[in-house]
C-alpha cells in the first residue's frame, strides 16, 4: 500500500524527528555540564534540583498553554514559533552567571520547548492514518534518544576545547537550521503540492477523517473544562503523571549515576550514556511497530495498543536490580537501564497515540498538552520530594547508592501502576464522540 500511495508523509515525520532530536539535545546539555557548573558556580545537588524544577514548572505551564495555542494557531506556525523561541532560550544559558540566572534560562527553555510534543502529535494525527500513528510517533520520538546520544558525544568536547558557554550556543543554533527546512517543506496535507491524491486519500482513510472531509459531522470544539470532564483525558494524564518523570530522571541523573557510582567523568561518559540511548532508540521504533503488526492481524486498535503497553511495562521491571547488577559490573547496570529506557520509549509512542485514538483531531494538541502538563507536574514532585531531599541526604552521609536503589524501585513500578489505572479507566479506549 505504501508504495502505491506514496511516502511523502514520512518526509514530514523526518522533520518532526529532527525537531525532537534538537529539543532533547538542548535540554540534555546541562546534565553533562553538571560537574563543570558545580565547580564554577559552587552548586550542590539542591541547587541543581532547583534549576531543573524551574524547567519543569515552566514546562508544565507551557504544555497546558502550547496545546491550546497550537490547536488555534495551526501546526505550521505553532511549531515554527515554538522552535525559534526555545532555540533562543537554549543560547541564553551561555550568558547565565549564577544559579538564579540558570533558573531563568531553564524556565524560558521549559515554557518554549513545551510546544514540541503537542505540535508533533498533532502533525502525526494530520499526516497519518490511525494504524500508522504509533509507528510514526515512535520514529519521531526516537529523536529524544538521538539527541541524548549526540549530547555526550559533543558537549564535553565543545566544553573542553571552547568553554561550556559554547556548548549551549552551538546546540541552540541548530534549531534555526531546522526552521529553514520546516518553513520551506511543510504545508497542510490539504494543499501540499508534493502530496499525491492517492496518498492524501490514504492518510484520510479513517472513518473520522472521511466524515470530517465530507462535512458529514459537525467538528465540535471543546474547552479545557469540557476535556477534563472525560475519563479518557484523565487516563492519559495519569499515565503521563506516573511515567514521564522516569524518563526525566534518566535524562538528568544518568551522568551523575555513572560519575558517583563508577567515577566515570567527562568524555569517558559518552560511551555508556550513548549505549543507554542507542538501546532506547530500538524501543522507540519497535514500540510503534508491534501494535501495527497486531492491527494488521485483525486485532482491535485498543487491544493491540494495551497489549503492547503491558509488555513494555513488564520490560521495565529488571531495572529493580540495576543497583545489584551494577555492583558486579557497570555494564550490567547500563544494560538494564538501557532496556528500561527502551521500554519507556515504546510505552511513550503508544500512550501518545492513545490521544488520537480517543479524541478528534481538533483536540489532539490540547489533550496532549494537558497530559504533558501532568507529566511535568510528576517530574516536579519527583525532583522536589524525592531527588532533592533524598540525594542531598544520602550523599551527605556517603550512601548515595541507597538513593539510587530507591529511585530504581520507583522506576520499576511506575509503568505497571500506570497501565492498571489506564486499563480500568478506559477498558476499550472508546472515542469521546462515540459516547456523546
Amino acid at each position: 500500500m505504501r508504495n502505491a500511495v506514496g511516502n511523502y508523509r514520512w518526509s514530514i515525520c523526518a522533520l518532526v524527528f529532527f525537531a525532537t532530536t534538537i529539543n532533547y539535545l538542548d535540554r540534555a546539555v546541562i546534565s553533562l555540564l553538571k560537574s563543570t557548573l558545580t565547580a564554577e558556580m559552587h552548586w550542590n545537588d539542591g541547587d541543581y534540583a532547583n534549576v531543573e524544577i524551574a524547567f519543569k514548572i515552566s514546562y508544565a505551564i507551557g504544555l497546558i498553554l502550547a496545546g491550546r495555542i497550537i490547536d488555534k494557531m495551526g501546526t505550521p506556525k505553532g511549531y515554527a514559533w515554538a522552535t525559534g523561541l526555545w532555540s533562543i532560550a537554549a543560547v541564553a544559558h551561555a550568558f547565565a552567571k549564577s544559579v538564579f540566572g540558570f533558573g531563568l534560562a531553564r524556565a524560558a527553555l521549559g515554557i518554549t520547548e513545551a510546544g514540541n510534543f503537542p505540535a508533533a502529535i498533532k502533525t502525526v494525527a494530520e499526516w497519518f492514518p490511525k494504524k500508522e500513528r504509533a509507528l510514526a510517533t515512535g520514529i519521531f520520538n526516537s529523536g529524544a534518544n538521538i539527541g541524548a546520544i549526540i549530547a555526550p558525544l559533543t558537549v564535553p568536547f565543545i566544553a573542553l576545547h571552547f568553554g561550556w558557554q559554547w556548548a549551549f550556543i552551538v546546540t541552540g543554533l541548530l534549531g534555526f537550521i531546522w526552521l529553514f527546512f520546516w518553513i520551506t517543506m511543510y504545508k497542510s496535507p490539504d494543499n501540499h503540492p508534493k502530496l499525491s491524491k492517492e496518498e492524501y486519500n490514504y492518510i484520510n482513510s479513517d472513518i473520522e477523517s472521511v466524515n470530517e472531509l465530507n462535512n458529514d459531522v459537525h467538528v465540535k470544539k471543546y474547552s479545557w473544562m469540557q476535556l477534563l470532564g472525560f475519563k479518557q483525558t484523565w487516563a492519559f494524564a495519569i499515565g503521563k503523571l506516573l511515567t514521564d518523570p522516569i524518563w526525566w530522571f534518566y535524562l538528568f541523573w544518568l551522568p551523575d549515576f555513572l560519575e558517583s557510582q563508577y567515577h566515570v567523568k567527562g568524555a569517558a561518559m559518552a560511551i555508556p550514556v550513548a549505549v543507554v540511548y542507542t538501546i532506547s532508540t530500538f524501543g522507540s521504533v519497535g514500540g510503534g511497530w508491534l501494535p501495527l503488526q497486531l492491527i494488521k492481524h485483525n486485532w482491535a486498535n485498543f487491544k493491540a495498543r494495551k497489549t503492547s503497553m503491558l509488555l513494555y511495562a513488564i520490560l521495565v521491571l529488571p531495572i529493580l536490580f540495576a543497583q545489584y547488577l551494577g555492583s558486579i559490573n557497570m555494564w550490567l547496570a547500563v544494560s538494564v537501564i538501557g532496556l528500561a529506557a527502551a521500554a519507556h520509549q515504546a510505552w511513550s509512542a503508544n500512550i501518545f497515540t492513545t490521544v488520537s485514538d480517543m479524541f478528534p483531531k481538533s483536540t489532539v494538541g490540547s489533550v496532549t498538552g494537558i497530559g504533558g502538563m501532568f507529566g511535568a507536574i510528576g517530574g516536579i514532585f519527583l525532583s522536589l520530594f524525592v531527588q532533592k531531599n533524598l540525594f542531598v541526604h544520602y550523599r551527605s552521609i556517603g550512601q548515595i547508592e541507597v538513593a539510587y536503589y530507591i529511585m530504581f524501585l520507583v522506576c520499576g513500578l511506575a509503568y505497571i501502576s500506570a497501565w492498571l489505572i489506564m486499563h480500568f479507566m478506559v477498558p476499550t479506549m472508546s472515542r469521546i464522540d462515540e459516547e456523546l
